[in-house]
């Protein structure tokens, strides 16, 4: 009975998203006949642009840099994430001192340390890696801790009251009341991750999305710009269906909100 109401809900899920992307493609078309194609070209015109360039072998190289540095940018911040909102979530002597360092250097836009990543690591892909890790890595620790600080004490004196020892109450009572709220962190990092992933492209370097759309606009090549984008929102949306379905393998008592 509940399998069929998860399929239920996974289909209409499906109806859902598939209605969106129809509107936003009729909202494309309109205001592409609106400004003119030469000025924003058709959904359908790019769209057919997109498949090609999914044949072109200098292309896909673009695409392969891009997604290794998301992949390895959201692994850097998103595993030293967990841990440390885990850390300051439970450790009250660690979070003393560690929530006013993290809420204090939270705000700062990471952005603006590119050029210092530049100047300590070079022009390669530590530094741009390493911008979208800091970026997205502040989010996840907040939520973290946030979710580890709201965990009801009755679960851990229960394991406690078992035998339980440290080791015993991370893996079944800290990580599993954390896990969703880390997913549910490392979602909103994916589109958090392209953003910062295009301004770090667009600077020193001639590889990557985020090149060839500003290599494309500079050139007043405007579909080759818009293929650009859409390769990259299609990146950031591939991304975030992967955390998603983890999230539906890895909390399951969590499917009915994840039917979102």
């Amino acid at each position: 009975m509940r399998e069929g109401t998860f399929q239920r809900g996974a289909l209409i899920l499906l109806l859902r998203y598939t209605l969106a992307f129809f509107l936003i493609g009729l909202l494309w078309e309109v205001a592409s006949r609106a400004a003119g194609e030469a000025l924003l070209p058709s959904p359908v015109t790019t769209a057919l642009l997109f498949f090609q360039s999914l044949a072109d072998p200098v292309y896909i190289g673009h695409m392969i840099v891009s997604l290794k540095r998301l992949i390895c940018g959201l692994t850097a911040g998103a595993l030293p994430a967990l841990f440390l909102g885990l850390l300051l979530g439970h450790l009250k002597k660690a979070d003393w001192l560690g929530a006013p360092l993290v809420y204090t250097t939270f705000p700062l836009p990471k952005i603006v340390l590119l050029p210092v990543f530049f100047l300590f690591l070079g022009l390669g892909d530590a530094s741009r890696v390493l911008l979208i890790a800091l970026t997205t890595g502040y989010q996840m620790i907040v939520i973290v801790r946030a979710a580890a600080l709201s965990l009801d004490p009755v679960y851990e004196t229960a394991i406690t009251c078992m035998g339980a020892g440290r080791w015993d109450r991370i893996r079944y009572v800290y990580l599993p009341a954390a896990l969703p709220a880390f997913l549910t962190s490392l979602k909103v990092a994916c589109g958090t991750a392209v953003a910062v992933l295009f301004l770090a492209e667009s600077f020193a370097t001639t590889t990557g999305l985020g090149f060839l759309i500003m290599d494309a606009w500079g050139v007043g090549d405007t579909l080759a710009m818009f293929n650009g984008i859409l390769d990259m929102s299609v990146i950031g949306l591939l991304l975030y269906a992967a955390v998603w379905l983890s999230e539906v393998v890895l909390t399951p008592w969590c499917r009915a909100v994840q039917l979102h």
